[in-house]
């Protein structure tokens, strides 16, 4: 208990979001579609904008959806000088069929239904579009591993990331979190139901990634 308490306590004084160790494979995927000629990405519980603002210098256009009040008066914020940038407060779930080509959530999946968000998602996307997802799982025995050496490597990211100590929690790590509620093995049986052909991958920081290509016809 000694050790996970003094590594609990380097991880409070060098807080880092676990979102921001995939940012580049989000991006490379929003490239790949972006050069096929995609002009609009979905980004699902945006937060303040980290990743939106990255996803705004690839595309023309760039939705934020964040139904946390304060988060998304700052991320409006943010944005209120960026013409192809917008920030809507609402939840997932009310979309325009294929108006996006890629769309993206970044720990935010597990905050909805699973099979619905997917369902909707799926819909969104235009042909040829990508889903890439940046997932929480609920833990499980199979996870330890991992999860451990996630546990030890977390604050030496931080403090490499963050080399000054921490006071509070920073701004873009403040909105609501929730508890996954399914396991890696029970999202992936939903999801290859749902999108046919994707790809999956438990990852360190208590992530996983998925990505789907939208074929014709689908």
């Amino acid at each position: 208990m000694g050790l996970l308490a003094a590594l609990a306590r380097a991880s409070a004084a060098h807080p880092w979001s676990h979102n921001d160790a995939y940012a580049g494979f989000v991006l490379r995927h929003a490239r790949s579609v972006h050069r096929r000629g995609g002009t609009a990405a979905l980004d699902v519980g945006c937060g303040t904008g980290n990743l939106l603002a990255r996803l705004s210098e690839v595309f023309p256009s760039a939705v934020g959806l964040e139904p946390d009040g304060g988060t998304a008066a700052v991320a409006a914020e943010r944005f209120s000088d960026v013409p192809n940038v917008r920030i809507e407060q609402r939840r997932f779930g009310d979309e325009p069929v294929q108006a996006y080509d890629v769309i993206v959530f970044a720990a935010s999946l597990h905050h909805m239904p699973l099979r619905e968000a997917l369902d909707t998602a799926r819909a969104s996307l235009r042909s040829g579009g990508r889903l890439v997802i940046i997932g929480v799982a609920k833990e499980t025995s199979a996870d330890a591993l991992r999860s451990w050496i996630s546990v030890l490597l977390n604050p030496i990211i931080g403090l490499i990331r963050h080399p000054h100590r921490a006071h509070e929690m920073p701004r873009h790590m403040r909105a609501p979190t929730a508890e996954a509620s399914q396991s890696f093995t029970e999202i992936r049986a939903v999801a290859a139901a749902l999108l046919p052909g994707v790809r999956m991958r438990q990852r360190l920081f208590w992530r996983y990634t998925a990505v789907w290509v939208k074929r014709p016809g689908l």
